[in-house]
């Protein structure tokens, strides 16, 4: 069975959905390690409540992002993971994970990239008045939302849209995109954008 670690930084609502696919038997794959740099986070409580273990740190303890990421890295060989899955992590991913898992790090992010990167998405596309914004999952590279996109989906956006309703037709499609993408890439190593992706 492929191992993942998740990093999370707040409620985890994704990491509930991979979860639930997990325990339903839809995706053949182990949680070993969930990492989260906001001591705060409910996605705690979530790991808690299923007995996954917590690597839990704030950034400001370390003297750089190479630091923490080195301890990450030592965890993430010790329990043998294939792929890092981020759900909400608020962080870059830096050199020194990056070397060393390149080509096995993922996320998941609330708008059609290249368009609404970084922090707020939903907001970002609601300021701008867009007719359409969506979910793109992609591997993770040295910038900010800029990885190698593995597939996108649209949602239209509403005259009268609210943040909360738009995230919340985000979410539905996030918590079901999300876990059939990881089972592609963890079982089947499907063409993507016209190359082959590594089996893990």
């Amino acid at each position: 069975m492929k191992k993942i670690a998740v990093f999370a930084s707040g409620g985890g609502s994704n990491f509930q959905a991979i979860i639930n696919v997990i325990r339903e038997g839809l995706l053949s794959a182990e949680i070993s390690l969930l990492v989260c740099d906001q001591p705060g986070a409910f996605a705690i409580e979530r790991a808690k409540a299923n007995r996954i273990p917590c690597f839990i740190f704030s950034a400001k303890d370390y003297s750089s992002k190479a630091d923490f990421e080195k301890e990450i890295a030592g965890l993430l060989r010790d329990l043998d993971v294939d792929l890092i899955v981020l759900a909400g992590y608020m962080r870059l991913i830096g050199p020194t994970l990056l070397k060393e898992y390149e080509g096995r790090i993922v996320n998941i992010h609330p708008s059609l990239l290249p368009d609404f990167p970084g922090k707020d998405a939903i907001g970002q596309a609601l300021a701008a008045k867009a007719k359409w914004t969506g979910v793109t999952i992609h591997f993770v590279d040295e910038g900010m939302d800029t990885g190698p996109i593995i597939v996108q989906e649209r949602v239209r956006i509403a005259e009268a849209e609210t943040r909360e309703s738009l995230q919340q037709k985000i979410q539905s499609i996030e918590h079901k995109l999300y876990p059939s993408i990881l089972h592609m890439l963890l079982t089947q190593g499907e063409v993507i954008n016209g190359e082959k992706a590594r089996t893990y």
